[in-house]
């Protein structure tokens, strides 16, 4: 009977290898031809205009062609910034023609090519998230069916918000808080917001970028030191794995050695938030070096290989992960349609009670994940985490563009880029648990994780099951190293809120300094005994989607409503020379804002105070601290809206006119530079033989028409 049992299990296991197999031959063959053609394509051969107009610095190029501009760096060089060329209507600023005795101010740069925005776009927004949560989210939501309100979410309020911030940085050339301040000055209230959530996110993000570098210091070598029970940190109730094993015995009193080297050696986290504890020293060295790796990424420039490799990962990590014993069994749990889920107005997870010291959703809940869940709200706060709207970092990285560059077309391929990931990281995820699954002889259910848990249990404990464990094990904690390098868009605003102050020699590289010692010191909280507790806080309220959702709703109010949605795509008709298509404009004005809104009211009736695995009841002050954190980002824009009406002289209408109108230096359009023509033809100007004027609205003087 048991060779029977055996043959039979080693046919069903070639059958479904044998048509996974071409499943997945047809798909990977599909999704990247498509997906390297259209990308290759639109930037290759569209910016080869571009690029020939700068092949003629060949010496300077071929050196910085290895290097991607983030945010913050200076694209083009002190000699390259100093030259002026003469205005072409199509990208031209207003030059200083005053001398200065002064220390020159360098100029604020642009991208040097296409490519060179479109990395460091998609290594913005494609991170940890599109790893650790989408996949789970699919699973935990109904498979298949959670595209439904996925894509419902992306193309009412992903693509046109993701759209409409990458295009306002162009069009104002400014950072996340200037540009609203030559918008709507009323509104630059959003501009600090966002960078409030930034600062947040400085803070406390970075720290799972230590965890990684200390989970890949202790990969090198052949005996994973999670995969055993034979350590200084383990208990008496540690049991190894055995294959073939229930998970019976895994509910008694028993912990596995993967979570305790997770609980005990990495956090050491202690019972309660009240109880800090010490600093991890290894850890504290860890926060150091990846904050030493993200100062230097950001002054100097991240070359395209931290861009290019976390996909060249998850390729290995995908073949290596379909290929394994049980894989379709993951893949089957990962995209089988449950449409039934769609009318839940809550879904709770179907592992709460498998792990004890492991449910689910252990640690990164992104704010609405502790407790019972809706599968629109899943959906409407990963559209907006994934595609990193709402934090002036579009903003930044757009500011940058040369002002005729199509953002249009570039937005949509990197909506639909940083979409493909999520799917396609969903079959590495998930054929792995389903190979960890057919190993234990449990159900996917008991293995699935999402956040942390997904990162540093779940995966850990299927690798130690691989051969060659460590070399595997290596590659996956290198790629969430390089997923969690993001360009900072704080440092972006900063510097042009105060241009005099910080473009000056060697201010800039100073204050970025600043800022990594600063959110170095402020992270070192979340390094103690109890600094979980504290992390959990700041992911569930500081950097929330209740947050993000809410300034959305003002960010295409501005717009769309005040600024003007027509206004708005004249402008962008002028940059990429055609208007894109009603639906997005029709988005602006009433699918996002209404689904904004509806979204951030469910999520307030719904809420549900924050528990660490979902057991730990924090202390009254403890939620007190998470609503600071919170409120201090969404207070910023009622706040400046007051104070501003408040301090600006006249009547309550000649105030609102004067806060609502966009500043006068901004780029002006074919149809206002006709306009600003016939008024000085109607003056008599026109006697003068004049070029036309630039972008800006300024005419160019040469020395023959001086005296006009």
């Amino acid at each position: 009977m048991a060779s029977l049992y055996l043959n039979a299990l080693e046919n069903e296991i070639l059958s479904k290898s044998i048509f996974f197999f071409f499943f997945f031959f047809f798909f990977f063959f599909f999704f990247f031809f498509f997906f390297f053609f259209f990308f290759f394509f639109f930037f290759f051969f569209s910016s080869s205009s571009s690029s020939s107009s700068s092949s003629s610095s060949s010496s300077s190029s071929s050196s910085y062609f290895f290097h991607r501009c983030v945010s913050e760096r200076q694209c083009y060089t002190e000699a390259e910034a100093s030259k002026v060329e003469p205005p072409n209507g199509l990208d031209s600023r207003p030059l200083d023609i005053v001398p200065s005795t002064e220390e020159k101010m360098t100029e604020r740069g642009q991208w040097g090519n296409k490519i060179e925005f479109v990395l460091s776009v998609a290594g913005e927004i494609i991170g940890l998230g599109n790893v650790w949560r989408f996949p789970y989210l699919c699973y935990k939501n109904g498979g298949g069916a959670f595209f439904i309100p996925y894509l419902i979410f992306l193309f009412a309020c992903g693509i046109p918000v993701f759209f409409l911030e990458t295009a306002l940085g162009q069009y104002t050339s400014q950072g996340g808080i200037t540009c609203w301040r030559k918008i709507c000055p009323l509104f630059e209230g959003v501009g600090y917001a966002t960078q409030v959530i930034v600062a947040l996110l400085n803070v406390y993000y970075i720290v799972v970028l230590a965890w990684a570098i200390f989970y890949l210091s202790n990969s090198f070598t052949w005996d994973l030191p999670w995969a055993s029970c034979n350590n200084t940190w383990n208990t008496d109730a540690c049991m190894e794995f055995q294959r073939g094993n229930s998970s019976i015995n895994q509910r008694l009193n028993t912990t596995s050695p993967v979570i305790e080297f997770w609980e005990r050696k990495v956090l050491r986290i202690s019972p309660g938030i009240d109880q800090i504890g010490s600093l991890n020293t290894d850890l504290v060295i860890c926060l150091a070096v990846a904050w030493v790796i993200c100062y230097f990424c950001i002054w100097k420039g991240v070359v395209y290989f931290t861009a290019t490799f976390p996909y060249a990962m998850l390729v290995v990590l995908l073949i290596r992960g379909v290929t394994l014993p049980g894989a379709y069994r993951g893949i089957q749990f990962y995209l089988y349609p449950d449409l039934g889920r769609l009318s839940d107005p809550q879904v709770r997870s179907r592992s709460h009670f498998t792990f004890p010291h492991c449910p689910i959703e252990q640690c990164f809940s992104t704010g609405f994940t502790s407790g019972p869940t809706c599968v629109w709200m899943d959906a409407g706060t990963q559209i907006f985490f994934s595609y990193a709207i709402c934090l002036g970092c579009l903003t930044a990285l757009g500011s940058y563009n040369k002002y005729n560059n199509n953002c249009y077309r570039d937005c949509l391929s990197l909506c639909f880029l940083n979409s493909g990931t999520s799917f396609v990281a969903g079959f590495a995820i998930f054929s792995i648990l389903g190979f960890m699954s057919f190993e234990q002889n449990v159900p996917i259910s008991e293995v699935a994780e999402s956040g942390p848990g997904l990162a540093f249990i779940a995966y850990p404990r299927a690798v130690s099951m691989m051969p060659f464990s460590p070399l595997w094990a290596c590659c996956f904690f290198i790629m969430i190293v390089f997923l969690g390098l993001d360009s900072q868009s704080l440092v972006t605003a900063m510097v042009d809120m105060y241009p005099s102050t910080f473009r000056r020699k060697n201010r800039r590289e100073l204050f970025i300094l600043l800022v990594a010692i600063l959110s170095f010191l402020l992270g070192l909280i979340m390094l103690t005994e109890g600094g979980m507790y504290i992390f959990q806080l700041f992911d569930y309220y500081a950097a929330s989607g209740m947050c993000l959702l809410f300034v959305a709703v003002f960010e295409t109010v501005c717009i769309a409503w005040i600024y003007g949605a027509d206004r708005f795509y004249d402008n962008i008709e002028d940059m990429i020379g055609y208007r894109p298509g009603p639906l997005i404009k029709y988005c602006w004005l009433f699918f996002t804002p209404a689904t904004c809104l509806g979204t951030f009211a469910f999520s307030l009736i719904k809420y549900t105070p924050l528990k660490y695995n979902n057991e730990y009841t924090y202390p009254w002050w403890g939620y007190g601290l998470g609503w600071v954190l919170a409120l201090s980002s969404m207070m910023c824009i009622p706040l400046w809206v007051a104070a501003k009406l408040y301090y600006t002289p006249g009547t309550l209408r000649e105030r609102l006119a004067f806060l609502t109108t966009p500043s006068d230096d901004l780029p002006k359009t074919k149809l206002e530079q006709e306009r600003l023509l016939a008024i000085f033809a109607a003056d008599g100007d026109s006697l003068c033989q004049r070029a036309p004027p630039t972008k800006d609205g300024y005419f160019p003087v040469e020395e023959k028409d001086s005296h006009c």
